[in-house]
């Protein structure tokens, strides 16, 4: 049996994926689980374009295994799992697809930090436990979200889609980041802080920033014993970039109220992780694009970016654009 031209290493929602399906030779990994490393060796060994996930490791070892690979193309917003120097070495262009999940990232943001604010997990598990015998003033007591200072790490396009709806709460804004954003400023009211000071003032600090070498583990134990006392982390950037340690610490002492976490570190969290034994600590799976209508746009742009590579076209967003041009 001949290797594919097109090898998809995890089947996407939508309808767009037809298009590869019949523009070339394709073979679909159907399993809802990341591909094993040694089949997606195999596959590519005669592959012009691969269709990735975030979990796929794309590197040298992968690209020695491709000598044929024409394009990349990830259903994502980062490409951290990919040597892009690599890639480019080879004339490789890797698509991306930077601001889909823009707006739904924004909607979980706010959803995590409200269902740990108003315990809305803790208090659906208790009536199904069968607990809800009276009514109380005082079970489930939560904490407010509106008009708290909320301060963002990282003021990009998803930071300005959580800054849009907490002025719906008329939440004071911090934002900090590598240069200043005098538009957002003007638009949310937003001030400028360096992070120690945000860190120092905001009750409720939100992570959105890319994982680099720079911001790896950027909130360590120090960074946390610098937030306000009683605040709320949330991070919606990448698990790395908090020491899970250190966080673990620092809310079991009740020096921070509680924490939301979309992503940790590693990813899926290991069971015998401290912080799932923690009452003010919300996880949910990394599903923060997770919405029907976010998928089927990332399905579209990502299958559209891997054709326009395959044919050496400009791909709609592409990580690494120097390769287009060799």
């Amino acid at each position: 049996m001949s290797a594919p031209q097109v090898v998809v290493a995890r089947k996407p929602p939508g309808k767009t994926l037809r298009l590869l399906l019949d523009a070339y030779d394709t073979w679909v990994w159907e399993e809802d689980r990341t591909m094993p490393r040694d089949l997606l060796l195999d596959k590519v060994r005669d592959a012009i374009g691969l269709y990735t996930m975030w979990t796929d490791q794309v590197n040298q070892e992968l690209l020695d295994h491709a000598p044929r690979l024409r394009a990349v193309s990830q259903m994502a917003a980062g490409v951290e799992n990919i040597d892009l120097a690599a890639c480019t070495a080879r004339g490789v262009p890797v698509g991306f697809t930077p601001g889909a999940g823009a707006e739904a990232t924004a909607d979980q943001t706010m959803a995590i930090l409200l269902a740990l604010s108003r315990r809305i997990v803790d208090g659906a598990l208790y009536v199904k436990a069968g607990r809800w015998k009276d009514w109380s003033p005082i079970v489930l007591m939560g904490n407010d979200v509106f008009g708290k200072t909320m301060g963002i790490v990282g003021m990009g396009r998803i930071g300005r889609c959580i800054a849009r709806r907490a002025r719906g709460f008329s939440m004071p804004l911090l934002y900090t980041g590598r240069s200043r954003k005098p538009d957002a400023e003007r638009e949310f009211g937003a001030q400028y802080r360096s992070l120690d000071a945000l860190l120092a003032e905001a009750d409720i600090v939100v992570l959105i920033l890319p994982l680099t070498p720079e911001t790896t583990h950027l909130i360590d134990a120090a960074a946390l014993a610098r937030m306000k006392p009683g605040a709320i982390l949330v991070n919606m950037a990448r698990g790395p970039v908090v020491d899970s340690h250190a966080l673990y610490e620092a809310l079991a002492d009740g020096r921070l109220r509680g924490a939301a976490l979309d992503v940790t570190e590693p990813e899926p969290i290991n069971m015998d992780n401290p912080l799932l034994t923690l009452e003010n600590c919300l996880i949910v799976p990394h599903t923060g694009t997770t919405t029907e209508e976010t998928r089927e746009v990332m399905t579209d742009m990502s299958v559209r970016n891997l054709l326009n590579g395959i044919e050496g076209r400009p791909m709609l967003h592409c990580a690494n654009p120097e390769a287009q041009l060799r």
